[in-house]
């Protein structure tokens, strides 16, 4: 059954009314950061203790294992101050000395900067060009890695926030499994949204940041490390000195756990409590609720009329990208979504800058969430010029949440 609505300002009005939106605050629909439980910023709040204590140690070592169980691994996994991006860099700067052959999966934004990453690093890049909207074919990776057998690692971005597309690091894993390359996960903006198994998947170095599927405040990094690795690690002359992750496994490994410099200690109580709301919601729930999100978002945008910019079948769970509709200026379009509807969305990166827009649906996001911001959507559309149907995108939304029996 189809729902339409044909006055759809009073959704919004309705949803205010149950608490899912005050006009006068900010709807955060980006790949991130995201929006974070009051609880969390709560945490944040209280008093600061010495990084040196037994009771940080124990905040320490509870953040991360939780962190290793949410990457579903036996190996140990360890907390950064800093940015996914500086998770990224220890990954590289820790298994590469000069010279080493790179192998860098490139479909989007992060792709590259993996591979500008690596080359910082005194790595030789061998760059696998992806075309942006697609996913990389494991086969292209086999071929690559039977012409050069000295490639010494392969990193993959598993969600390209940058064009929507989730890459397949399951089936790279097991094409990894014939060869002695390493390999390295970036997983910051699908941990704790999609699938990520780093044992099932032969992942040998895993990096995640704070801000986008773990709904902590940005400024948290973390990063897990197989035996295969380490060994490949402790040979390795560390082109990092804050970034140095055996520096990271000497210091959790005193008694009482530390790491070797000052953390953010209000971002670890956050960290902390962020990962304490997914093991209370249930990893698995977490996922399917991420991906019934993107199936709904995915569904009223095209019921609207518009066009996804990624191939559907390796959309992405966490976000959507999706073309500018003809006349519509990225100014216009996200500037009312922000300034009229209080309702924040991504641009297009480089040469998609102006052509497509990006609605994030990561972390603590709810159907009241994707119900507003489709709703404003066509209210915005309709307001430029463009031919919609008021209610047909809300209406999609609703049929695939009432359709399904993970809601």
């Amino acid at each position: 059954m189809r729902y339409i609505i044909p006055d759809i300002s009073k959704v919004v009005l309705l949803l205010t009314q149950l608490g899912g939106l005050k006009m006068e605050e900010t709807l955060l629909m980006i790949p991130g950061p995201t929006k974070v439980a009051p609880r969390v910023l709560k945490a944040m709040s209280e008093a600061i203790i010495n990084h040196r204590s037994a009771e940080f140690a124990e905040i320490l070592t509870e953040t991360n294992e939780m962190m290793s169980e949410i990457f579903q691994t036996d190996n140990p996994s360890y907390t950064i101050t800093g940015s996914g991006t500086a998770a990224m860099e220890a990954a590289a700067g820790n298994i590469l000395n000069k010279g080493d052959k790179i192998l860098n999966i490139v479909g989007g934004k992060f792709g590259e900067r993996f591979m500008q990453i690596a080359k910082a690093h005194g790595g030789v890049p061998i760059e696998l060009k992806v075309e942006w909207g697609t996913a990389v074919n494991p086969e292209d990776v086999k071929n690559i890695l039977d012409e050069n057998e000295d490639i010494k690692a392969v990193t993959i971005v598993h969600n390209e926030t940058s064009t929507g597309v989730t890459n397949p690091i399951e089936e790279v894993g097991n094409v990894l499994k014939d060869y002695d390359a390493l390999y390295v996960v970036d997983t910051v903006s699908s941990l704790g949204g999609d699938d990520v198994a780093v044992d099932d998947y032969n992942i040998d170095i895993c990096v995640t940041g704070s801000q986008k599927c773990l709904a902590a405040p940005p400024g948290m990094a973390a990063v897990t490390v197989s035996d295969d690795a380490w060994n490949w690690i402790d040979k390795v002359e560390s082109s990092s000195y804050y970034l140095d992750i055996r520096k990271y496994r000497k210091y959790a490994s005193n008694e009482p756990s530390e790491t070797p410099f000052t953390p953010s200690i209000s971002l670890m109580y956050a960290m902390r409590e962020a990962l304490d709301v997914i093991m209370e919601e249930g990893l698995e729930s977490r996922i399917k609720r991420h991906k019934l999100a993107a199936e709904a978002t995915k569904n009223g945008v095209k019921a609207i009329g518009l066009d996804l910019f990624a191939d559907e079948e390796v959309s992405s769970a966490t976000v959507t990208a999706i073309n500018m509709p003809e006349d519509v200026t990225d100014k216009d379009m996200r500037g009312t979504m922000r300034d009229k509807y209080g309702i924040v969305l991504a641009g297009g990166q480089d040469h998609l800058k102006g052509n497509v827009f990006r609605i994030g649906h990561m972390g603590n996001v709810t159907y009241k969430d994707i119900v507003t911001t489709i709703s404003a959507l066509e209210m915005t559309l309709k307001g430029l010029g463009f031919d919609v149907e008021l209610g047909k995108g809300v209406g999609a939304v609703a049929d695939t949440y009432l359709a399904s029996k993970k809601f």
